[in-house]
């Protein structure tokens, strides 16, 4: 609701103004719009800020990695994101992300929709089943959720720019900013966070961190057990003990 009524003010004071920049320009330029593919729009005339920018096969075995609680206000807070999720590492920055249709063309070419919301409607959580409710540990679902996209490479450019623009405004060390929407990945994201919340250090999970964002972003061939469904969820034995 607050980005609707930010969006509404801004577009008032665009019709109200004399300074001759109509309300379809402002709006390509604002975080309203990642579709517009316009020449010399601001999003895309910089060089390219997300994605793998080096030829180094270890980008991705990371060290460590946090929860940022500061940039994934930041980053939930632009248009078209319903919530994200921040991980800094001692290399990159990796983003998960849950869209809302806030804003025009955050999903670029290709894909499908993902959730299916219609048992909203009936008051049940899984419409095809008459299911009354859901996983509750997970954070996007099939159903009655914000929405996925499969693959990373179908998100907009301009909204990855976006993006990957805000967080090294902010964090100016990162070598990469990589971004999914990816239903299992920002599950998985979910999972690392809450152990953040918790207090609890993040160490013990970095060998499965490693393998999500390698399988991802660097075609790895492993991935972890999803967690969509319930299921038991927890380091590997030899995980816990370091």
């Amino acid at each position: 609701m607050m980005k609707q009524m930010t969006f509404l003010l801004l577009a008032t004071a665009v019709i109200s103004s004399n300074s001759g920049c109509n309300y379809k320009q402002l709006v390509q330029q604002s975080d309203s719009d990642y579709g517009s593919r316009k020449a010399h729009d601001p999003k895309t005339i910089k060089a390219r800020a997300y994605g793998t920018l080096s030829k180094d096969s270890s980008q991705h075995n990371n060290s460590f990695f946090e929860y940022s609680s500061m940039m994934s206000q930041k980053v939930s807070s632009l248009n078209g994101i319903a919530s994200a999720i921040v991980m800094l590492t001692d290399k990159n920055a990796y983003v998960g992300i849950m869209l809302d249709w806030t804003a025009v063309g955050t999903k670029g070419s290709g894909g499908t929709e993902e959730q299916n919301n219609t048992g909203l409607n009936g008051g049940v959580y899984n419409s095809d089943t008459g299911q009354s409710a859901g996983n509750g540990r997970v954070l996007v679902s099939p159903y009655n959720s914000y929405f996925s996209v499969n693959d990373h490479n179908n998100l907009s450019p301009e909204l990855k720019q976006t993006i990957a623009e805000l967080i090294r405004q902010h964090v100016p060390t990162v070598k990469e900013v990589h971004i999914s929407a990816n239903m299992e990945f920002v599950n998985y994201f979910n999972q690392f966070a809450k152990e953040a919340w918790g207090g609890r250090s993040l160490t013990p999970w970095i060998d499965s961190f490693n393998t999500v964002v390698q399988y991802h972003f660097a075609g790895g061939n492993v991935m972890p057990s999803p967690i969509t469904q319930p299921d038991r969820y927890t380091p590997s034995e030899s995980q816990m003990r370091r």
